[in-house]
């Protein structure tokens, strides 16, 4: 028979009451530090965390970088140096890029930083950006180039 512990907070060993998790709302968790909420989570996974500095907070799903690679984007040698949620690059071919994500986004109306080494990046289009694909394409001087190394970092909602 499995065990069952009913509370409504943890505190810590001195019992002081001001570090612990407090169950007592029943639709969410509070973590407290000091007497002062550090995460939330809400019965749907909302989870918020405490901020650099203390003073604001943070959403995990919001606030975070969903997907992100750097590649060497040269012919013949597209390579993945190291990346987060990308399960792909495709070489479209002079300065053109496809990067597959891995836990596709919820919709295409997601954000995408890029750059890379002497050239300057922009995405390629809207059209060919999608919930599972982001496409890049890589100038230098007004003329498609392959890159040599290129970064992506893409924001927004997981499906």
């Amino acid at each position: 028979m499995a065990s069952e512990i009913k509370v409504d907070t943890i505190v810590n060993a001195g019992g002081d009451n001001d570090t612990g998790i407090d169950l007592a709302t029943n639709d969410q968790i509070l973590l407290k530090v000091a007497n002062a909420t550090k995460l939330t989570m809400n019965s749907t996974g909302q989870t918020t965390i405490v901020g650099e500095g203390g003073t604001t907070t943070t959403s995990v799903q919001q606030g975070l970088v969903k997907a992100w690679c750097k590649f060497n984007g040269e012919a013949g040698s597209i390579a993945n140096d190291d990346s987060f949620n990308v399960s792909g690059l495709t070489d479209n071919g002079t300065g053109d890029y496809t990067v597959a994500i891995n836990n596709d986004m919820a919709n295409d109306d997601y954000a995408t930083t890029c750059n890379g080494s002497e050239q300057v990046f922009s995405i390629y289009n809207a059209a060919n950006t999608h919930a599972g694909t982001v496409r890049v394409y890589s100038q230098h001087q007004d003329s498609s180039t392959d890159a040599q190394e290129a970064s992506v970092q893409i924001t927004g909602d997981l499906a």
